[in-house]
Order: structure tokens, then C-alpha cells, then sequence
């Protein structure tokens, strides 16, 4: 089985098996690259998300693993065995998706026990395997119903069901919750997240919703136009974006075009285009090189608000509040600078007295709460 070396902080080196890899995988439409060379690899046993807007590929990536498409190029491998010339179904892969593609005409107990049929598993094997998955999606007492006796939530606990009753080495998830609405999507990523845990399977999921992503994976690839843009988890993605891209698409960021006019040990200044100067912290990963054209983003949740000018030596910028906008646990404020750049700020409710739009007011951050990204 292909592995992966991991080296921990103490230096120490470990092996971390791999149950997918995708080596420099092309898929095309219509002589249009959907897929365009990408690798991957997924560690055995975590949760891995494909995550980026429509059209990006990320389903077709998903397609190519579990075999419904055939790579133009490249390899995909399970468990180090290449999947060239394997059949959906001889892969160890089951997948499951947003329709939930249940069996109408057949009950739930049935539509869970359909694969194992199919497999010629012995009658009292099915059983007890069906058994097993209706314990583990809590569906015991729904075993007699049909998919339209069902909610949107218990069919896809069926949908899941079906999924692991094949024990695959990997499940695959394509949007499983998209069709749900918010309060049931929640409680099923809890449910989700608790069943990845327990089963310690592999799970690769593709969705376009950020907050999902960041939630329940252990690691997260950000594709755009047939590309990866970033891997990394959840939090190297979201606190050290590698791109303007991941930046903007994962959560709300601010974005500043400029260059970089001084460096020192500590710190990068650079010039926007819009005449605003803003320091940054250096970091490991900080572009240094003056004159270079970067993006600065500054997540709105890390900016500040004040009435009165604060005693700062850099970042900070004068303005008005031009929307205040109520959102129950925070409120965004949308600060006009008054050199007509407008910037996203996002607090939480105090339960104080909002102020009033056209309210002159002062923006700032820390030096340390905003990213220099190369472009």
C-alpha cells in the first residue's frame, strides 16, 4: 500500500498510508480540460473535502475515483492498486449521492440489503449486515417505510446506510447534504462527522459550501477551473490562503491589489493601488521582494471599529459607515474609506446600540491579522 511521510514537530517521522491517489489526472469535454492534472493523495481514514464553486470539477474528480468516468490521462489508485480498467463496481468504493438515489418501490430494509444481493452474500450475512447499518444511521424503527414515507434527512441516513452496509474502503460523498434545509443540515453534519469517527473509514466528500467543508474535514483541496488551487486543513486554508482564490472563496475576506514598497525584519509595507499603506507581519511564507505585485486580505472579522482615532502606528484608516447590517449573533458594517474604498467588518452583537449610518468612524488592525499573497 502506497504511504505517505509525515514528520511531526518533534522531528519525528511516520508512515501514514494512502487509500486514494490521483498522479497528474486529465479529464476532458468537448477538447475542455475539466479535470486539468491534478494529484492528490487522501490518507487513510480522514475526511477529505473537494471543495470550490460549480463547474470547477470537483464532481468529476469524485466521478473518476468512484469509476462513473475514465481519466484521459493519468492514474487514479485505491490502495496503491490502479484503478485503470476497474469497473464502478469492482472498486472498493461506494458513493452516495444528493438525490439520495433511493429504490422507490422498495422499503428501506430493502433498499440497504439491494448491493448485498447483488453481491450473492448468503441471506443470514445480509441480515445481519442490514441490521448493523440501520443501527449505525439510528433507522431501526423506519426499516418498513418508503422513501416518500420518509424525510429528506432519513433518506439520506438510508442513502448512508446503503453506502457502508458494502463495508467499502472509501466512501464518497457528492454533495449528501445539499438538498436539505439548514437546521437538518446541520444536525446532519454532526451526525456525519460522529459516524466518520466511529467507523474510521475513508470519506471524501465534494461540496461548494465553505462553512461544510470547514467543519467537517480533516484536510480540504480548493479546486478552480479543473485545478488545485490549495490543500492544506481546514485552518492552514482559511488563516494562510496560498492564493488570492482560496482567499476571497473560502468565508469573506477584503482584498487589496498593491506592491510591496519596504521590508525589515519584522514587517513588509506595502502600497495599494487605491493609496492605501498597509504592514503586514513577516512569516515564513510572506513575499518579500520590493517592487512585487501582491493581494493583501484581511478578514473582516479581524478588523476593528472606533469612534474616536486610536493611537496606532500603522493599519489604521478613517472612514464612514455607509450599511449596518443585523445578522442576530454578529453585524457586518460596510465602512466607505474616504478614499472611496469600501471594506466588509464583521462583529459580534454586544447587544449595544448600533451606530447610525454616515457615522464618521476609524478601522483598524493588527499587523498580524492580515496576509501578503503573491500574484
Amino acid at each position: 500500500m502506497a504511504q505517505i511521510v509525515m514528520q511531526n514537530q518533534r522531528g519525528i517521522t511516520s508512515f501514514q498510508p494512502l487509500d486514494v491517489e490521483l498522479r497528474n489526472v486529465f479529464k476532458f469535454f468537448n477538447q475542455e480540460p475539466a479535470v486539468n492534472g491534478i494529484d492528490l493523495d487522501v490518507r487513510q481514514g480522514e475526511f477529505f473535502s473537494i471543495l470550490g464553486p460549480s463547474g470547477c470539477g470537483k464532481t468529476t474528480t469524485l466521478r473518476l475515483i468512484a469509476g462513473f468516468e475514465i481519466a484521459d490521462a493519468g492514474k487514479v489508485l485505491i490502495q496503491g492498486q490502479s484503478m485503470t480498467n476497474v469497473p464502478p463496481y469492482r472498486r472498493p468504493v461506494n458513493t452516495v449521492f444528493q438525490s439520495y438515489a433511493l429504490f422507490n418501490h422498495l422499503n428501506v430494509w430493502n433498499n440497504i440489503a439491494f448491493g448485498l444481493r447483488l453481491k450473492k452474500i448468503p441471506k443470514s450475512k445480509i441480515e445481519a449486515r442490514v441490521e448493523e447499518a440501520l443501527k449505525l444511521v439510528k433507522m431501526e424503527s423506519l426499516r418498513s417505510r418508503f422513501p416518500h414515507q420518509l424525510s429528506g434527512g432519513q433518506q439520506q441516513r438510508v442513502a448512508l446506510a446503503r453506502a457502508l452496509v458494502n463495508r467499502p474502503t472509501v466512501v464518497l460523498l457528492d454533495e449528501p447534504l445539499g438538498a436539505l434545509d439548514l437546521k437538518l443540515r446541520k444536525e446532519m453534519q454532526v451526525e456525519l462527522s460522529n459516524l466518520h469517527k466511529d467507523l474510521g473509514l475513508t470519506f471524501v466528500m465534494v461540496t461548494h459550501d465553505q462553512e461544510e467543508a470547514l467543519c467537517l474535514s480533516d484536510r480540504i483541496a480548493v479546486m478552480n477551473q479543473g485545478k488545485i488551487e490549495q490543500v492544506g486543513t481546514p485552518s492552514e486554508i482559511y488563516e494562510r490562503p496560498c492564493t488570492s482564490f482560496v482567499a476571497d472563496f473560502i468565508g469573506d475576506t477584503n482584498l487589496f491589489s498593491g506592491e510591496i514598497v519596504a521590508v525589515d525584519s519584522s514587517n513588509i509595507k506595502i502600497s495599494t493601488k487605491m493609496g492605501l499603506s498597509i504592514v503586514i507581519s513577516r512569516a515564513e511564507d510572506t513575499p518579500t521582494e520590493l517592487s512585487q505585485a501582491v493581494v493583501v486580505s484581511v478578514r473582516p472579522e479581524k478588523i476593528q471599529l472606533s469612534l474616536y482615532p486610536p493611537n496606532l502606528p500603522a493599519n489604521c484608516f478613517e472612514g464612514r459607515l455607509v450599511n449596518v447590517m443585523y445578522l442576530g449573533t454578529h453585524v457586518n458594517y460596510v465602512v466607505e474609506l474616504t478614499n472611496a474604498i469600501s471594506i466588509n467588518v464583521l462583529q459580534p452583537n454586544t447587544f449595544g446600540i448600533l451606530p447610525d449610518r454616515d457615522t464618521p468612524i476609524y478601522t483598524w488592525w493588527a499587523e498580524t491579522d492580515c496576509l501578503a499573497i503573491s500574484q
